[in-house]
């Protein structure tokens, strides 16, 4: 049991941990349906969250790319770069098309560690 104050719930107390969680998460989510329809997506507000979470996303693809961990880490530097900047343009040249360029990225990074180790 993760808590002492389950002790007593006997066998229901993972059920009651989950119904817990559940209502802690769709009481947010009831809360964002009733608000959605008083949001004007052209708002100053609006627009600076989707700012936020624009910048949040560079920042985070930056950082996988300059400070990676895990096996991407194990990957050189100029592969990394190399993929980024081929979804950039494959993504650009393909009409904004999301699935080619990080495919095209994915594909190249791939592609990349793959040759290293046959010729290595």
């Amino acid at each position: 049991m993760p808590s002492a104050a389950l002790d007593g719930a006997g066998p229901w107390g993972p059920f009651l941990i989950i119904l817990v969680g559940a209502a802690a998460t769709y009481v947010w989510r009831a809360l964002g349906v009733a608000l959605s329809g008083r949001i004007d997506p052209e708002g100053a507000v609006f627009q600076w969250v989707a700012c936020i979470a624009y910048a949040l996303l560079a920042a985070l693809v930056a950082r996988m790319i300059v400070l990676p961990t895990g096996p991407l880490a194990q990957t050189p530097m100029i592969d990394r770069v190399g993929a980024a900047m081929l979804a950039f343009a494959v993504y650009f040249a393909g009409r904004r098309n999301m699935l080619l360029g990080v495919g095209a990225g994915a594909g190249a990074l791939v592609l990349a560690t793959y040759v290293r180790t046959v010729w290595s």
